[in-house]
């Protein structure tokens, strides 16, 4: 059992390395392949500011952002009272959820591949969504889209922020990693 768990490598992970990183050298012109991007890590955060008045939400989202991603989910708290939103220090308005190395490969390949075609309508994702320095960030409105979330148990639609942290130095070296990997970016 432990020797499958050592020798098993994603496939995204596999394909960046076989396809992906000759396909960004020559694209870019990169004389080491070291010196190709790569993705660092996700982070995924779901906001709940309902979660003031039912607290019980944060249970629940606690539960379903484990499930999609394969990783305990943190819960995230107010750093300061405000009182027009009946917020007190210390409680909690979200959960949070940083993916590296082999969940983060097995995340964006499901997220890709399985959750995005699962979108209503969808046409493709905003390549105008990149910071400055090749990291992407994504909203999505609903959970549902993945499939581990079983709908008969979801008590509220929640959305989530998802933020891909790449090692490129700029938007166009970055959005050339995430499109070769098969990120559906709109034309």
């Amino acid at each position: 059992m432990a020797e499958t768990e050592n020798t098993y490598k994603p496939r995204l992970w596999e394909e960046y390395k076989s396809t992906v990183v000759p396909q960004l050298q020559e694209e870019f012109g990169y004389k080491n392949k070291m010196a190709v991007p790569g993705v660092n890590k996700i982070t995924i955060n779901m906001g709940l500011g309902d979660a003031v008045a039912n607290p019980n939400l944060i249970k629940s989202a606690v539960e379903e952002l484990t499930q999609i991603t394969g990783q305990r989910a943190i819960v995230c708290r107010a750093k300061q009272s405000i009182s027009n939103f009946k917020l007190r220090e210390g409680m909690p308005i979200g959960v949070s959820v940083t993916l590296r190395k082999k969940h983060m490969w097995e995340f964006l390949d499901r997220l890709i591949s399985v959750a995005m075609p699962r979108i209503r309508d969808f046409k493709g994702i905003s390549p105008k969504a990149f910071d400055g320095r090749g990291n992407y960030n994504l909203g999505l409105k609903e959970q549902i889209i993945f499939p581990e979330i079983n709908y008969d148990k979801v008590d509220e639609i929640k959305g989530m922020n998802i933020t891909i942290v790449t090692s490129a130095d700029n938007n166009a070296e970055g959005q050339a990693l995430l499109k070769h990997l098969g990120m559906p970016f709109r034309d």
